[in-house]
């Protein structure tokens, strides 16, 4: 390699890195302040129902519970939705749709993008510590450096936030996007397990079961969820 390519490469290796490395800061305080916004639209949307079921003796109560800078969560009836943030920023792959778009093809930087996750758990997993429960990613909001976001998820949450295009966050589509999260979870049913995945427990499974409610727990278990996204 000459002198004059060589230095060619390293001014490309050097403009490359500066480049990426500042999109991905930019995304990352992106991802944070809108996790932001989360929390505060969190607490309003608790307070703002908790008033409107309120009731004596009921557990229609609507609560939301902050778990520092990566976690928060929003409890409602049985339901329990907990956003989290991934730690990392992530490119789409190429296969992706959303390269399809102008957007992305105009400036591949916008691709980058980081991820606050949308989990659906029973209450009564956390409350009664029952570790083998399992919950569900229901969507995932995907944020870029121009605070453009679209959505993946089930039902209304995968076709009515996916115009990455021209779709700015701010906290009134973050609200939008949580009813949307809550109505899910509360269209969503907790079925009979099948019977032959639980007809057989070992000793300590039924004295555990007994003492601390531990029995593995889901709203589908197995092929059922998977199924159930046919129709989603």
């Amino acid at each position: 390699m000459s002198k004059k390519e060589d230095k060619k490469t390293k001014v490309l290796i050097i403009n490359t890195l500066k480049d990426k490395t500042f999109v991905k800061q930019k995304v990352l305080d992106n991802t944070l302040s809108t996790f932001k916004q989360i929390k505060i639209v969190l607490k309003e949307i608790s307070l703002e129902y908790s008033e409107s079921v309120k009731q004596p003796n009921s557990k229609l109560n609507i609560e939301h519970i902050d778990k520092g800078e990566f976690e928060s969560n929003l409890v409602f009836s049985s339901e329990m939705l907990i956003f989290n943030i991934q730690p990392n920023i992530f490119e789409f792959d190429r296969s992706h749709s959303v390269w399809t778009t102008s957007y992305l093809q105009d400036n591949p930087l916008n691709a980058f993008v980081g991820i606050i996750n949308i989990y659906n758990f029973l209450s009564d997993s956390y409350n009664l510590n029952r570790s083998e429960d399992l919950g569900y990613l229901i969507a995932r909001v995907f944020i870029n450096r121009e605070m453009h976001y679209f959505v993946e998820g089930k039902r209304q949450l995968g076709f009515l936030y996916n115009d990455f295009a021209n779709s700015k966050i701010n906290q009134v589509e973050l609200k939008k996007i949580i009813e949307s999260a809550i109505l899910y979870c509360l269209n969503f049913e907790l079925l009979v397990p099948n019977y032959d995945d639980i007809s057989i427990v070992s000793v300590e499974q039924m004295k555990d079961k007994i003492s601390k409610s531990k029995v593995q727990t889901g709203k589908r278990l197995g092929f059922q969820f998977y199924h159930d996204d046919a129709n989603i």
